[in-house]
């Protein structure tokens, strides 16, 4: 754990799962065998990703009844990019491999296609910096340069930077679609939805640190900046916005559909990028949250500036919210409104779109499952910070039921009812994102993701060593896990990197007195000492340095105690005396 304090990035709150009871503790007092549910899993990953292989490639989704493909969000091979970082959880580099070569080919963002903003960040950009993040974990052989550089990278920058465009407003907050060839359409309606404006900053704050481009985490804080002065007097958003006028349209607030990912994305961004701000805007939020729509540990939808109840209603993807929770600490709250929501899935089996909360049932028109995580990614992050067997309770739930109601020949099909599991001829490519890999990690206790920073890798960048794999990895909202570590290997701006060098120099220069080594993971605990970085100094460079010494420092750390260790964008020195 104190590797991961030094890097400055790591999920503080999380570390509550990584510091709970040994694995296995309440598994064994129920008799559920983690191992036989975890290779149960592994089999309904591949069969939906071999038929989506078979059949659908390179269509966007499986059509599982019909056994063919189709394009929805935009024709990027949208599940092969969707499952690319599961691949590897799950162990299997050669494939993880062969993909990244076929995308590398394959996909074009060039295209005449008008894309969904929100979908192509999650699903897209965010897939390909995972996967960029995870590729040397993969066996791929990276370029120089990396994780600075590399194709992966690219291609996730030439895809956000088709998302721009639809940035550019007068309140700075994003219209819903954008065409990607030629921008954003004449005509386009300006209303989007809350989560549509305020889910950007996790992928693009990372697009920002390792280009070196600030475009990105610019766009993204704007967005969230703009929905905060937007908030009602009673704290609260409602759920679309006029993003030119920036009237609210729909007045509804809740922490449900078309709100949820941002609140999500306050939390993430505050942990990713150890942003007081962003925090401090979540937690004001919370407590609206908790006086206006908290009800016995249910959550309503309210008028946004009354607080009145407009809608008594458990939407199934609100069941987020537990683990957002868990990551801010709030486990006894988290607890309760998850067994709330455990009581609905084993009423149907699954969680319908609407729960009537009143009348315990579903409501007409949104009885459907279309296999959604939010209930498994939420039972993932609790039993980290529990080891509570009902959440595990819920996975092998979970896997029976979908098995059961769901499993097809040509993969897993959309429910459409659960009330007569009626099934509709569609596989999102988020099932093979989000729902099997946390259900993978909710029965893999010993998964690389699980990392506690006892263990991580050190690499070689233009801008010196870095370390990176260490763990408390932030998921994105398509659950694409995102290495905090690697914001701090990449600094584009050469004063930046002149500041740091002076600054080890500074620190290098008490080595008479202090010996501060590199641990490695290789040397199994054992360190090795760091290089002298005026060995690779030219006096040009340093004639430069001097000159800049008597101006403002451009180096900013988060603000926090080091306990006698040093950590520089992302190169971390621990004291041995």
């Amino acid at each position: 754990a104190a590797m991961l304090r030094s890097l400055g990035s790591l999920l503080c709150l999380w570390a509550l799962g990584l510091l709970a009871l040994p694995a296995g503790t309440g598994a064994a007092a129920r008799g559920l065998d983690v191992a036989f549910y975890r290779e149960r899993v592994r089999a309904m990953f591949y069969h939906a990703y071999d038929h989506y292989l078979e059949s659908a490639f390179p269509y966007d989704e499986l059509r599982p009844l019909t056994c063919d493909g189709q394009d929805t969000w935009g024709s990027f091979s949208l599940t092969l990019i969707d499952a690319l970082d599961t691949l590897l959880i799950l162990g299997n580099v050669s494939e993880f491999q062969r993909v990244v070569s076929v995308l590398q080919e394959g996909v074009d963002f060039d295209i005449d296609v008008n894309a969904s903003v929100f979908e192509t960040n999650i699903r897209v950009v965010g897939g390909l910096l995972s996967a960029h993040l995870l590729s040397k974990k993969a066996g791929v052989e990276v370029e120089v340069g990396w994780p600075c550089s590399g194709p992966l990278l690219r291609m996730a920058e030439e895809a956000a930077r088709k998302l721009l465009p639809a940035f550019q407003t007068p309140t700075g907050m994003p219209y819903g679609t954008v065409n990607l060839l030629h921008g954003v359409n004449p005509g386009e309606t300006p209303v989007t939805c809350t989560a549509g404006i305020g889910t950007f900053i996790v992928e693009f704050a990372t697009l920002s640190h390792l280009t070196g481009d600030p475009v990105f985490e610019d766009v993204a804080r704007k967005a969230l900046k703009a929905l905060w002065k937007n908030r009602s007097d009673i704290g609260l958003v409602g759920n679309h916005i006029d993003v030119i006028t920036a009237k609210w349209v729909a007045q509804d607030a809740g922490i449900g559909a078309g709100v949820d990912s941002y609140f999500e994305y306050l939390v993430k961004g505050a942990i990713l990028l150890q942003d007081k701000e962003l925090m401090s805007m979540f937690l004001e939020y919370s407590k609206a949250i908790k006086n206006y729509t908290k009800f016995d540990d249910w959550y309503l939808w309210v008028q946004m500036y009354k607080g009145t109840v407009s809608m008594p209603v458990f939407q199934s993807l609100e069941a987020y919210w537990p683990g957002l929770q868990s990551l801010i600490g709030d486990v006894q709250n988290a607890m309760r409104t998850f067994l709330n929501y455990y009581t609905v899935w084993k009423q149907f089996g699954g969680l319908p779109e609407f729960y009537n909360i009143p009348q315990g049932y579903t409501v007409d028109k949104r009885e459907g499952y279309p296999l959604r995580p939010e209930l498994i990614e939420s039972a993932m992050y609790l039993y980290r910070a529990t080891r509570d067997p009902t959440l595990l309770e819920l996975g092998r739930d979970a896997v029976e039921s979908i098995e059961k109601i769901s499993k097809v020949d040509c993969g897993f099909a959309t429910i459409k009812d659960l009330r007569d599991h009626r099934l509709d001829n569609r596989m999102e490519s988020f099932f093979l994102a989000e729902t099997v890999k946390y259900l993978y990690l909710l029965f893999d206790p010993d998964n690389f993701i699980h990392n506690d920073g006892s263990v991580f890798d050190v690499v070689i960048t233009p801008y010196g060593e870095c370390v990176l794999n260490a763990g408390g990895y932030v998921f994105n909202t398509e659950a694409h896990p995102i290495d905090p570590a690697a914001l701090h290997c990449c600094r584009k701006r050469k004063e930046e990197q002149w500041e740091v060098e002076d600054l080890m120099r500074e620190f290098y220069s008490l080595k008479k007195t202090k010996k501060f080594t590199l641990k490695r993971a290789s040397d199994h605990g054992e360190g090795e000492s760091a290089k002298d970085p005026e060995d690779a100094s030219s006096e040009k460079d340093r004639e430069k340095r001097n000159s800049k010494k008597n101006s403002h420092s451009l180096l900013s750390c988060p603000s926090q105690s080091f306990n006698s260790k040093l950590a520089v964008l992302g190169q971390v020195f621990l004291d041995s005396t």
